[in-house]
């Protein structure tokens, strides 16, 4: 009996918050998200996501690897900063599967680069050769950007979709092949259709 308790319990803390998907939802997100599973993201790559929410501010990391199981880590990347929703999405199927996708502006105040592999050609072949990585120490790259990661100065907002659908899953848009969406003509037309789920209650 109590276990049963303590599982509703559990749910209910975990369940989409009132009004999940409008605005004053996104706007204030608190906890953290992460990915539901290993996502594909293209070219026998997987990643993974996880994202945290508090007072206006966001916070990223992303690993990506060669394996769904994530064993074969190639690097990861962690980001921070404020950020916006701004006005609906209308039309398409953000309208129809979730009620409404925001535009959304996400600052990032700094960038950091964790080089997972230590195979030359690979790195070379993920465009990290040059940005000066040492296998498990993390590197500050907000001043000198690396790869398709441009500097801070270039790049310090990543333009971009949010929306929430009833279950409380988080969905971010689509992102283009060269990673660019650093001026709102960048912005995705599309979300990526991969969720995000809430790890921890409010």
């Amino acid at each position: 009996m109590f276990r049963v308790a303590f599982a509703c319990l559990a749910a209910c803390l975990l369940a989409a918050p009132a009004g999940a998907g409008s605005r004053q939802a996104l706007e204030t997100l608190s906890g953290a998200y992460a990915s539901a599973a290993p996502e594909p993201w293209g070219q026998g790559a997987w990643g993974t996501r996880s994202f945290a929410f508090e007072g206006g501010r966001w916070s990223l990391t992303f690993t990506l690897a060669l394996d769904p199981r994530m064993e074969a880590k190639v690097f990861s990347f962690r980001t921070f900063g404020p950020y916006r929703v701004l006005a609906p999405v209308a039309g398409g199927t953000h309208a129809a599967d979730f009620g409404e996708a925001h535009a959304a502006d996400f600052g990032e105040e700094l960038k950091f680069v964790t080089l997972h592999a230590a195979d030359p050609a690979l790195v070379a072949a993920f465009g990290l050769a040059g940005c000066g990585l040492v296998p498990g120490v993390e590197k500050d790259i907000s001043e000198s950007g690396c790869a398709r990661w441009k500097k801070v100065a270039e790049c310090g907002t990543d333009h971009d979709l949010l929306a929430m659908d009833g279950q409380g899953r988080l969905f971010f848009g689509e992102r283009p092949r060269d990673n660019d969406m650093c001026t709102p003509d960048r912005r995705p037309a599309a979300l990526f259709p991969h969720p995000l789920l809430r790890t921890t209650a409010r």
